[in-house]
């Protein structure tokens, strides 16, 4: 597979370097472009007919299993954990690895778990991805099997979710292992199960998530060819999968500014410095940056301001506001710009008003943008396309969610899809978005999530000649 894999990618509307997600110039390019596809094509008419007996045995284990899949996210939903905090979770995967025969690595990244599946034929290494950790979200669903769970996280009391579908990525690929080890025979190469904590970011003043796990060499011994992940997504129909190659997920940057001004009492604002009035103005000046500064026809942009805190009482002018927010760009030019005019203007904006902003920027956490090599995103369609139907494959537009995924991706070729959740017949305007307290997957996109997974190692085996 790696003669297939090279330094060039969709972008936008044309042909990029990875890493560039704009328009390129096409005509450079134009006949590799097409001499690649259709070498491409080749393979996979090829190999497809290989894997096509594989992939009726795949389906055939996945309904047998089904049952025992959704009592598993059942289990994980009703009983969430924060990041580097999934020691329950953990446990329970460990447990279903062990009893394959899988070789179980845990304590990996804080309470990450890996599991090693050798095949019984030569071949590469494929790595599965799914992500184990909550949010600190309370949740709001009518269900049996409803969380209850409640922590305090900075320093307030909170309930606990799965209010992005980790659990049933968990049980997906618990689903997974347990049909691939009993297929040990046919699979060629080694599958590594990577059971990663701490997606959605790791406690203050802690490592944790994809980076910690490359620090511990999370893709290595032995060496990962190659790795494929998916994400459940709750306002789309079940049966149904989206992709995109290239730039698919936005980078982002978590972003603390500090205005401090000078207090007063309320009555007697001309003796302050109000942060409270400069903070507003810095406010209304950062949109101005994806409203006016970012050329919008090529890539999207997001600056947010998602938290602002300041005083306490009504009569009384603070000292200072604290504003919390999230940047999202999908090129590293982009992001750099963005950076640099979020500090221009908290900046300069303070210092004309006399008081000052500090910027830290990134500030707890940060992701690069989530890149599918488009090479193995072309190998890998019809992998997609017979497990849910051509029609039922869809191409998207980049996402301005994120994902730390990406920094796997910025070591071996990747592909990050999305498997469609909602429940048939419902409106997708009605249903709770992600990260809020009604966010809900339906049981029956899970088949669809072991089935495709499977058929990606086998298929891409099909291909690699190790």
């Amino acid at each position: 597979m790696h003669s297939l894999i090279g330094n060039f990618v969709f972008s936008g509307t044309g042909l990029g370097y990875r890493g560039q997600v704009g328009p390129f110039y096409y005509t450079l390019f134009a006949m590799k472009k097409i001499i690649l596809i259709a070498y491409i094509i080749c393979c996979i008419k090829t190999a497809t007919a290989q894997t096509n007996n594989y992939s009726e045995l795949i389906a055939k284990k996945a309904s047998q299993i089904e049952q025992k899949l959704i009592e598993w996210r059942h289990d994980i939903h009703q009983n969430p954990e924060l990041g580097n905090r999934e020691t329950r979770t953990a446990s329970l995967v460990a447990k279903h690895l062990q009893s394959l025969g899988i070789e179980v690595k845990t304590e990996v990244a804080v309470t990450g778990v890996v599991g090693i599946l050798k095949g019984d034929k030569p071949g590469p290494v494929i790595a599965l991805r799914a992500d184990m950790d909550g949010l600190p979200v309370t949740e709001n669903n009518n269900l049996p099997f409803a969380s209850k769970v409640r922590t305090i996280y900075n320093g307030k009391e909170t309930g606990v979710m799965h209010a992005y579908g980790h659990d049933g990525h968990v049980a997906i690929l618990m689903g997974v292992a347990e049909i691939l080890s009993g297929m040990k025979k046919e699979l060629r190469g080694t599958v590594k199960f990577i059971f990663q904590p701490a997606e959605e970011g790791s406690p203050v003043g802690e490592e944790g998530g994809a980076e910690l796990m490359l620090k511990e060499g999370v893709l290595q011994n032995p060496k990962v060819d190659v790795i494929f992940g998916l994400h459940l997504s709750a306002a789309t129909e079940v049966g149904k999968i989206n992709y995109r190659p290239a730039g698919t997920m936005a980078a982002s940057a978590d972003l603390k500014i500090v205005v401090k001004g000078k207090p007063s009492h309320g009555a007697y604002p001309w003796q302050s410095i109000d942060p409270i009035v400069v903070s507003a103005q810095i406010i209304n000046s950062l949109q101005t940056i994806v409203s006016r500064n970012v050329q919008l026809t090529q890539n999207a942009a997001v600056v947010t301001i998602g938290s602002i805190h300041g005083g306490n009482r009504h009569n009384i002018i603070s000292e200072e506001v604290e504003m919390l927010e999230t940047v999202r760009t999908f090129t590293k030019e982009d992001e750099e710009f963005v950076f640099r005019r979020i500090r221009e203007i908290a900046t300069k904006t303070a210092e004309a008003a006399g008081a000052t902003a500090e910027v830290s920027l990134p500030y707890s956490s940060y992701n690069p943008v989530t890149f599918n090599n488009v090479e193995l995103t072309i190998a890998m369609l019809p992998s997609l396309q017979k497990t849910v139907g051509k029609e039922n494959v869809f191409l998207i537009p980049a996402v301005t969610g994120a994902e730390d995924f990406s920094f796997y991706q910025e070591k071996v070729p990747g592909l990050y899809f999305f498997v469609r959740g909602m429940k048939k017949g419902q409106d997708p305007s009605k249903v709770g978005p992600h990260h809020t307290p009604e966010f809900l997957i339906d049981d029956s996109a899970f088949k669809t999530g072991m089935n495709v997974l499977c058929n990606l190692v086998f298929d891409y085996t099909a291909f690699d000649k190790k």
